[in-house]
């Protein structure tokens, strides 16, 4: 599915929507108001619906935007606004629970016509809010990586690496959208915003007024109950991401690699540090003129590269690393008996504090010395040393640590006893925070680490259960709704 098949069929859906307002209910007061409520109102349900399945991963991108949000107002005149997005980003998912709720609702009564004056300027202020979110994510790539967004006069010619959020979520991951064609699209949709305001009185409206809000009513009631389930209760229903059940994470991540070695380098883009002007070469051009763009006064900004046969996602990015640090992601992958992935993008801690103790070492010393005429002997032995040793003692939270020993523990121990191994995957601890939870949950087995995104687009859950056998997920599970062992067994490894 891409954005001009979405269109049409979104196209096609309104159009019979319009047909069936004028002709069977006979409400329509003009035909291009009545279609463009009907456009707008399937695009905002599909896009409301396909984030709906996935409401957390709407979260985590909410995250990414309150994260650059923060640093871009923190080094201007309004860095008073900065201390908000730490709060809100804690709060992402609240947030994008109620953003989703309130495009399908918006949806609906552009459909139903209900309450014209609101949903007008409703829809006008959303779209307005994501205009600005796609179009800070495109402008970024005119932003230099060390300029402020707000220094106008520093923003260089556009280049997509430059940008800050590289995928706005418009249609989750349903749709991957270029962040540049977000922005024109919510530009596009100012226009019937716009229109809706001021014509809002010549809006259709079917049925009574009575029955408009009880299925505006009623379906912000599922639609929250839907978003709940898929983000709190159970897994989405529905996998859009490339750690779906029966990939072959192995296979898939050669060939995604292979075909990045493949590609070619088309052009170089280079900048000329003393005027700031861009050039962009021809690969072969590049080669023989390189000597007229010396390191001095130019630097290469970026190589233009070919498309790779094979799209590139984020199993490309599965790297796994050991206690020491060491990859361990092909022995991972490699391992022929099944086993157990316990994935946790976070470790929750409520605080630490910093614990001094005095540990005392036996130390190689010179205890005693032998003087006999000409010879000197020397008795070495062992010397206490004492010194004092500070770590960080991490009070865990309760729930998150329950989770593991109400469900990750019991159903690694019966794992065990069949013959199947486990280990825990987390993101963003260090080998300090590692062994401290390790040894506070009881946990027996091994516990590696990886990138905390990764492991947010691997399983919407935290824990999350991963069955694997030579690189192939066979289940995948929230922490809420894994079955028991016996049961897994019986479905999955017999």
């Amino acid at each position: 599915m891409n954005l001009g098949t979405l269109v049409i069929i979104i196209t096609a859906i309104a159009f019979f929507l319009t047909m069936a307002v004028g002709s069977l209910f006979g409400k329509h007061k003009q035909w291009l108001m009545t279609f463009l409520q009907n456009w707008t109102g399937v695009l905002f349900i599909i896009s409301g619906f396909v984030k709906a399945i996935d409401p957390l991963g709407t979260g985590y991108k909410m995250e990414q935007y309150f994260a650059e949000f923060q640093n871009t107002f923190a080094e201007t005149a309004l860095s008073s606004l900065a201390p908000l997005f730490p709060f809100l980003s804690e709060h992402s998912l609240l947030c994008a629970i109620l953003m989703i709720v309130l495009e399908i609702i918006l949806g609906v009564m552009l459909l139903l016509g209900s309450k014209p004056f609101f949903t007008a300027w409703s829809f006008l202020l959303l779209v307005v809010f994501f205009t600005l979110l796609t179009g800070f994510t495109y402008l970024t790539g005119y932003v230099p990586a060390d300029v402020n967004f707000f220094e106008f006069g520093s923003w260089s010619a556009y280049n997509p690496l430059q940008m800050k959020v590289t995928d706005c979520g418009c249609f989750g991951d349903f749709i991957k959208l270029e962040p540049r064609t977000s922005f024109f699209k919510d530009v596009v949709l100012l226009v019937p915003a716009v229109y809706f305001v001021f014509a809002h009185r010549q809006m259709h409206q079917i049925f009574s007024a009575k029955t408009r809000q009880w299925i505006v009513l009623t379906s912000l009631v599922l639609i929250s109950l839907y978003c709940v389930r898929n983000s709190v209760w159970a897994l989405p229903h529905t996998d859009f991401r490339p750690f779906k059940e029966g990939v072959n994470i192995a296979e898939r991540k050669a060939i995604e690699e292979q075909a990045q070695a493949d590609v070619e380098i088309v052009s170089y883009t280079l900048k000329n540090m003393l005027t700031g002007k861009y050039v962009e070469l021809p690969y072969a051009q590049y080669l023989k003129e390189y000597k007229s763009y010396p390191t001095t006064d130019w630097e290469v900004v970026t190589q233009n590269l070919t498309e790779p046969v094979v799209e590139e996602t984020k199993i490309s990015e599965f790297i796994i690393y050991g206690p020491d640090d060491g990859d361990v992601t092909v022995e991972l992958l490699s391992r022929t008996e099944p086993f157990f992935m316990f994935i946790s993008h976070k470790l929750y801690a409520d605080g630490n504090e910093s614990i001094t103790t005095t540990v005392t070492d036996s130390v190689a010393a010179i205890i005693d010395t032998l003087f006999e005429r000409s010879d000197t002997t020397f008795i070495y032995g062992k010397k206490a040393r004492s010194r004092k040793v500070t770590r960080v003692d991490y009070e865990w939270n309760p729930d998150f640590l329950k989770r593991f020993q109400e469900v990750v523990l019991p159903l690694s121990a019966e794992a065990k006893l069949a013959g199947v191994g486990s280990v825990l995957i987390a993101g963003g601890a260090d080998k300090e925070m590692m062994t401290d939870f390790k040894q506070d949950a009881g946990i027996e087995f091994a516990l590696l680490n990886a990138d905390d995104i990764l492991l947010k687009t691997i399983v919407r859950s935290n824990p999350g259960i991963l069955l694997m056998q030579e690189g192939v997920i066979l289940g995948k599970w929230h922490y809420r709704k894994v079955p028991d062992f016996a049961t897994i067994k019986a479905e999955l490894l017999d």
